[in-house]
């Protein structure tokens, strides 16, 4: 799963990975926010005109285009297995993906001291802006737009960690997961042979980030293991 991420690089360093067109897209001045927690609003990036890319912001949550009310079931994961069968997720696999912009997230385990859960932040080499594959989806009824991260089956290093990581892409893919006409079938095998997962680093931080109003560069400082 992917429960909570990091975006404390500039903007200016993350939407590098971008063709953004827009003055707005390009010269925000976001926040730096280590501890993105499901719910939180969060930009997130669309094929554009022209062969180039559109920013969104929303709700890190999926909210169906035919939902009547907000979803009360965890939306904020979408699991590959499932995400082009099940009914919350199907449509936007098909029609509406995204990129959510990210430079690092947490994962945990459960220490055999005292069963308390260590938190692990994992990032990529130098700290490396990078982009989680994602689906979206806008709702007239509720006006709300919303996003969620496909996650996947585990390989190393996160493995050791646990047995879900989220998809992140190789950037030389993005046009190709973003573009609305890519054929199913190959949307799967996109996200298992493009993805650049096994170049995660990670580390332990402190148990502040098990709380999700932990704020402050303080929630990526490395500790040592109990």
């Amino acid at each position: 799963m992917c429960g909570r991420f990091t975006r404390y690089l500039t903007w200016s360093e993350i939407h590098r990975l971008y063709r953004l067109t827009l003055d707005w897209e390009k010269q925000r001045n976001d926040e730096p926010n280590y501890n993105v927690c499901p719910t939180d609003e969060v930009p997130f990036v669309t094929a554009g005109e022209n062969g180039g890319h559109k920013l969104h912001l929303g709700r890190w949550w999926l909210v169906p285009w035919w939902a009547k009310e907000m979803p009360k079931a965890a939306m904020f994961n979408a699991r590959i297995e499932t995400a082009d069968s099940s009914g919350a997720f199907k449509d936007a696999w098909r029609t509406t993906r995204c990129l959510i912009p990210a430079d690092g997230f947490y994962e945990w385990t459960k220490n055999p001291g005292d069963d308390g859960r260590d938190p692990w932040h994992i990032h990529l080499p130098d700290h490396q802006p990078f982009s989680f594959a994602g689906l979206w989806a806008y709702n007239k009824k509720l006006d709300v737009t919303s996003c969620t991260i496909i996650t996947m089956p585990a390989a190393a290093p996160i493995s050791q960690l646990h047995d879900r990581q989220p998809a992140i892409l190789d950037p030389a893919a993005y046009d190709e997961w973003l573009d609305p006409s890519t054929p199913g079938e190959k949307l799967k095998p996109l996200l298992f042979e493009r993805n650049i997962d096994s170049q995660l680093r990670f580390y332990r931080v402190g148990r502040e980030v098990n709380s999700n109003k932990a704020k402050g560069p303080k929630c990526i400082e490395p500790v040592n293991p109990l």
